[in-house]
């Protein structure tokens, strides 16, 4: 492999690159893999003012994206471990939803979100590497699905609950062992290990051989990028090993204060390394009082 072929991590590169308006053309391929249409990005809606933590700022890209229909996506990149992962996904569309709707409109403009999370960990038992939800709603006794009637702009419209309700994707890139063959194997591979085929024609990947190349960054970002991958390494070892230990130990509590344990001395090693605070937050889930007394 070429010096040139080494491409920065997507965590890395959503929240410091692809905000760019230049760089669009990137996540535009990915959503448009994924979604099935095509995408094209408006504008990237987070700004400090719709933060309620710090850990917002990391966890969350709101992204407003275009189609026949103007929706809003979300997009969620998530690499650390965290104990309400369904309750998180579940906030942020809520957020999103009533953050893009202003006060006084009715609810028809209240636009469609998709929830699209990238996890580098295990969150559960599955065999899948994709997963799709969407809510509808079944007939208990019939089985069939209810479609539903209004009246707009004096014409009658019957829509189905999944055309109006959130859709959430779950990539589980750990599950992901295939021979990459079909443009979202192709993603997944990069996402997952790095690797962009030359010959890619996968929307987006074409653009990210071009704009996320490790060697095009200054010094002063390299350091940076290395100290992020080097703080997930350790984090993941010893978050391994601390869960390891607690399986060893054979009872709940004893996992729970192995896995303590494990943040405990990940957020320890951070700091000595002088990571900024809110990067330590969001690696261990520790909170300030907690991390200042380290």
């Amino acid at each position: 492999m070429e010096l040139r072929d080494r491409y920065i991590r997507f965590d890395w590169a959503i929240k410091r690159l692809l905000r760019n308006k230049a760089n669009f053309g990137v996540l535009e391929g990915l959503l448009t893999v994924l979604l099935g249409k095509e995408i094209h990005i408006l504008d990237i809606l987070e700004s400090e003012s719709n933060q309620q933590s710090e850990e917002d700022k990391f966890n969350r890209v709101d992204i407003k994206a275009c189609d026949s229909e103007n929706e809003i996506i979300i997009v969620e990149v998530q690499v650390t471990r965290e104990l309400y992962y369904l309750e998180r996904i579940l906030y942020g569309v809520a957020k999103a939803i009533t953050e893009h709707i202003e006060l006084g409109h009715i609810y028809s403009e209240v636009k469609k979100v998709y929830s699209i999370s990238i996890l580098y960990f295990d969150i559960g038992k599955g065999n899948d590497y994709l997963y799709h939800g969407q809510n509808s709603f079944v007939g208990v006794h019939t089985g069939d699905l209810l479609q539903v009637t209004t009246k707009e702009k004096d014409a009658i419209v019957r829509r189905l609950p999944s055309e109006i309700f959130p859709e959430y994707f779950l990539i589980r890139l750990n599950e992901f062992d295939k021979v990459a063959v079909t443009p979202l194997e192709e993603w997944l591979d990069y996402l997952k290990n790095g690797h962009i085929r030359p010959d890619t024609t996968a929307p987006g990947l074409a653009e990210a051989r071009q704009k996320l190349i490790y060697y095009n960054m200054d010094a002063a970002e390299r350091e940076a990028y290395d100290r992020h991958v080097d703080a997930i390494m350790i984090q993941n070892d010893v978050l391994g090993t601390a869960k390891l230990e607690g399986l060893l130990e054979g009872r709940a509590e004893g996992r729970a204060e192995g896995e303590m344990k494990g943040r405990v001395e990940v957020a320890r090693n951070l700091k000595k390394m002088g990571l900024p605070l809110d990067t330590i937050i969001q690696s261990t889930g520790l909170s300030v009082e907690e991390i200042d007394q380290l």
